[in-house]
């Protein structure tokens, strides 16, 4: 199934698995303090696993959001197209409301995540192999000869190492959010249905 083909998240009249409810514990606020942006409650996807304390500690140790030796605008690209490629709007809706912007991410970008390939003219030459290194695993689980040439070539172990390790976690993570049926967050942006206007 390709991005373009995958199911939007429905919006859910009831949780399949109803989220905590504030007030949280002192503990569990100071978490989620820590994680969030200043006045913008917890995410349901959080609320939601922190009733099974012992999978949200494990689901926040493996998170990779600190400052790691990608940029944060590579990032921002692997866990968008990882996240349009499991067909998980929810946390792709999150990430693009809370970082395209920040990343410099343009419309035609936004769509190309989606609905674009490894070859979209709106990509450069690293973040095309990026694309490709996203769409192999997601298809097989490897990374072809070719493209690791390439990409060892383009990135340091370290980066080359973080990015799988975020497509592993954002399958995770869609999983979880899918899996669980989550309604979009109120801020979230909505998976494009049609290619933007060349301005």
């Amino acid at each position: 199934m390709t991005a373009s083909q995958a199911p939007d998240n429905p919006r859910r009249a009831t949780a399949r698995i109803e989220p905590l409810q504030p007030p949280f514990s002192q503990d569990l606020q100071a978490v989620f303090d820590r994680i969030m942006p200043p006045g913008v409650p917890p995410l349901t996807l959080f609320t939601t696993l922190a009733t099974v304390p012992r999978v949200y500690d494990r689901f926040r140790a493996g998170g990779l959001l600190d400052r790691g030796p990608v940029s944060l605008r590579y990032r921002e690209i692997v866990i968008d197209r990882t996240c349009a490629r499991c067909g998980c709007s929810y946390e792709w809706g999150v990430h693009i409301a809370f970082f395209a912007e920040r990343v410099g991410l343009t419309a035609e970008q936004i769509y190309a995540t989606v609905h674009g390939d490894a070859s979209d003219p709106a990509w450069s030459a690293e973040e095309q192999l990026l694309i490709r290194l996203v769409d192999e695993l997601h298809d097989s689980a490897h990374v072809s000869p070719a493209l690791w040439a390439e990409i060892a070539g383009a990135f340091t172990k370290e980066q080359v190492l973080e990015c799988i390790a975020l497509v592993g976690f954002y399958h995770s993570v869609s999983f979880f959010a899918n899996g669980l049926g989550l309604a979009p967050e109120t801020f979230s942006a909505s998976m494009p249905i049609k290619r933007p206007a060349k301005s």
